[in-house]
């Protein structure tokens, strides 16, 4: 299918012949639709091997002109979109960390048109994500930006393993992103049974120093309620939704 795929097609059909009428110039429902779609499949993060958080709350903003129009509709548009997005989510196996909520606002900054879509994953409040590896049960966060794992009293991580050197191995997170990186161990370092002296490390990956797994996970972290930032604006321009 092309971009316009089942998502746009399923608000198509539920969008009946008054909604068509009512906009015939200016942003369309199915417009509204397909930036929201556009928006999760962006946003959506893989936190683990079986999850990919997607953002749950969503503020779609419009001309004056779009807004009008759109409020019009009272609650019907945003109960279809709000099941589409669902269903978009169920399809692409997306998960939230939280109710779903879509509002529209009006925006005088924008043209007739165009719209804003900003998004967040909120569970209560915003989630952050935190790097932490276990290891023989027991769970690390990983707080800084490069942990060193080894035997010897001087590493972030002390390990009671023969089969590792004193500073064994490195864990490198920026937040975002991880790598790991063998720190010229005698006995080497493994990613998922592979033999590695630098590599990224997904979520899920078990990296093998000695006879002792480390694996690395990702995991939400709530924070304090707080307005979206703007970078977490995007803005869209229906002739690239088309």
């Amino acid at each position: 299918m092309g971009l316009l795929d089942s998502f746009e097609k399923g608000l198509e059909r539920a969008v009946n012949s008054a909604f068509a009428k009512t906009f015939r110039s200016g942003v369309q429902p199915v417009e509204v639709a397909s930036a929201l779609r556009s928006e999760l499949d962006v946003k959506a993060a893989v936190v683990s091997r079986d999850r990919i958080l997607a953002p749950n709350t969503f503020e779609v903003r419009l001309a004056p002109a779009d807004a009008e129009r759109m409020a019009s509709l009272g609650s019907t548009l945003v109960n279809d979109l709000h099941r589409l997005v669902e269903e978009h989510a169920k399809k692409q196996g997306f998960s939230f960390a939280g109710p779903v909520a879509i509002s529209l606002a009006a925006d005088e900054q924008l043209s007739t048109g165009t719209l804003r879509v900003d998004s967040r994953t909120a569970a209560g409040g915003e989630v952050a994500w935190r790097g932490v590896v276990d290891i023989a049960g027991t769970r690390h966060p990983l707080v800084k930006s490069r942990t060193v794992i080894g035997r010897g009293s001087d590493a972030d991580i002390t390990i009671a393993d023969a089969g590792t050197s004193r500073r064994h191995v490195e864990i490198l997170w920026d937040g975002e992103r991880a790598m790991v990186r063998d720190m010229n161990s005698t006995n080497g370092t493994k990613l998922n049974g592979t033999k590695v002296s630098e590599a990224a490390l997904p979520p899920d990956s078990v990296v093998t120093i000695g006879r002792t797994d480390i694996v690395f996970t990702v995991v939400p972290q709530a924070l304090p309620p707080r307005p979206a930032p703007n970078d977490a604006t995007r803005a869209f321009d229906l002739g690239d939704l088309a």
